[in-house]
C-alpha cells in the first residue's frame, strides 16, 4: 500500500488542478483496490504453497482468484454507483496497478520457486 501512496502522490502534485477531487478519489480507490488484491493474492499463494499439496495449492489459487474477482467487481460497482466516482480514472488506475502488481507478484514467486528448487 506504501507503493500505491508513493506513486500516486507525485502524479497528484504534477497534475495539480487538472484533476478534480473526484478524479483523484477514483484513481486512489482503483489503485488501492489493486494493491489490496495484490497483497491478498501473494499472501494466499504463499500460505497455500507452504502447507498444501500441489492439488490443494491449485484449488486455493483458483478459488481465491474467483473470490477476489467477485469482490473486486463488487467494489468497482460500489465505487461507481454507490460513491459516484468517475469511471475512467477508477478503471485506468485499477488496471494499470493490477498489471504492475501482477508482474511483480509473478517475478517474486518465480524467484522464490527457483531459489527453493536450487536448494
Amino acid at each position: 500500500m506504501v507503493v500505491v501512496a508513493a506513486s500516486l502522490t507525485p502524479m497528484f502534485v504534477l497534475l495539480g488542478e487538472r484533476l478534480a477531487s473526484t478524479e483523484r478519489s477514483a484513481a486512489s480507490f482503483g489503485a488501492g483496490l489493486a494493491g489490496l488484491n495484490a497483497v491478498l493474492a501473494y499472501g494466499l499463494v504463499r500460505w497455500s504453497h507452504r502447507r498444501r499439496s500441489a492439488r490443494s495449492f491449485l484449488a486455493v489459487v483458483l478459488g481465491s482468484m474467483l473470490g477476489r474477482m467477485v469482490v473486486m467487481l463488487a467494489a468497482v460497482v460500489w465505487g461507481i454507483l454507490g460513491l459516484g466516482l468517475p469511471r475512467l480514472p477508477l478503471v485506468v488506475a485499477l488496471l494499470s496497478y493490477f498489471v504492475v502488481f501482477l508482474v511483480v507478484e509473478i517475478s517474486v514467486l518465480q524467484a522464490r520457486t527457483s531459489g527453493a528448487e536450487a536448494r
